[in-house]
């Protein structure tokens, strides 16, 4: 009788998983954006609305684990899991939206290898929360946080590199300016991947 009213432990896994999914649609918006500015609003507003989607998953998981007794991992993993996951959206929003405010006319070699680092770590997110409900996948899990490592160590060389050109050869400081946001915001896209990685390799750590 008791265990039939004790709340179930909820889907939190396909929440997940529907979330990583948003971030990649994101991720491969952004790519396109910084691919071709000729459809510049239409990008932004596909990733203003992925971003919106992602918001609503994030919601169900926070609502789910307030109302769950008993959840498949820490209640703090989960939360803090969902709502990192939910930074890489938000930012790639941030990025979309400085580019179009900014009027941005066109856009650096630069720029659009970090926008390809962040689908690259988004996609690797996705392999890495795919396999989270089992613990039997640990050494994959694992494997696949050290390649987001990786990939956000390359984001860094590539901002640095951004960097030192722009204030090098660029001789416009608006434009200096505009360039050197939209490089800190794509380069912080990976950093968030790699929080994800790392809150991930914990949730291994205390349940594999």
């Amino acid at each position: 009788m008791f265990g039939r009213l004790m709340p179930t432990e909820g889907k939190f896994f396909d929440l997940f998983n529907q979330h990583a999914e948003l971030a990649v649609k994101c991720a491969k918006e952004m790519v396109a954006l910084m691919t071709n500015f000729d459809d510049l609003e239409i990008r932004v507003h596909a990733i203003e609305t992925v971003e919106k989607q992602a918001d609503k998953v994030t919601h169900n998981a926070i609502d789910l684990l307030h109302k769950t007794f008993i959840t498949p991992l820490d209640r703090d993993d989960i939360h803090q899991l969902i709502t990192r996951m939910d930074d890489i959206l938000d930012l790639l929003e941030d990025a979309a939206q400085t580019i179009s405010l900014y009027d941005i006319k066109a856009i650096t070699p630069e720029a659009k290898r970090l926008a390809e680092l962040c689908l690259a770590c988004a996609e690797k997110v996705q392999a890495a929360v795919g396999l989270l409900n089992n613990m039997d996948n640990s050494r994959q899990i694992l494997a696949i946080c050290q390649e987001i490592d990786r990939l956000e160590s390359d984001a860094d060389h590539v901002m640095r590199a951004a960097m030192s050109k722009l204030f090098r050869d660029e001789p416009d400081v608006r434009t200096l300016i505009k360039l050197k946001a939209i490089y800190e915001i794509l380069e912080t896209v990976t950093d968030r991947c790699e929080d994800v990685a790392n809150i991930i390799e914990g949730i291994i750590v205390e349940n594999a």
